[in-house]
C-alpha cells in the first residue's frame, strides 16, 4: 500500500472532510492503484501555501479513461465537459 500525496484546493478539502465528496477527479500522471491511500493536503491558491489541514483517504477504485477511448465524441466532451457523478 502507496500513499499518495496530492494538493487539494480549500472548497474541495472540505467537501471531503465533511463526507459529501467522495471521489478525486485527476489527471493520470501518477502512478496510484486500488488499495492505496491518499494524504490531500489543503493548498491554498490564494497564497500559494499548504494550509496545514491534511485529510487521508483510502482509494476503492481508479476509472482510468482517453477521451479517444470514452463513449462521447470529442467535439460533444469540448462544448460541453464531463461530469463525475458520486453515488452511495
Amino acid at each position: 500500500m502507496a500513499i499518495i500525496k496530492k494538493k487539494i484546493w480549500p472548497k474541495y478539502f472540505d467537501a471531503v472532510a465533511s463526507g459529501k465528496k467522495k471521489y478525486e477527479f485527476r489527471l493520470d500522471d501518477f502512478e496510484i492503484e486500488e488499495g492505496d491511500a491518499m494524504l490531500l493536503e489543503e493548498w491554498d491558491p490564494k497564497t500559494g501555501e499548504y494550509t496545514g489541514r491534511s485529510i487521508k483517504k483510502n482509494v476503492t477504485y481508479i476509472w482510468r479513461f482517453k477521451t479517444d477511448k470514452i463513449f462521447w465524441p470529442e467535439e460533444e466532451i469540448k462544448e460541453k465537459g464531463i461530469q463525475i457523478i458520486s453515488i452511495e
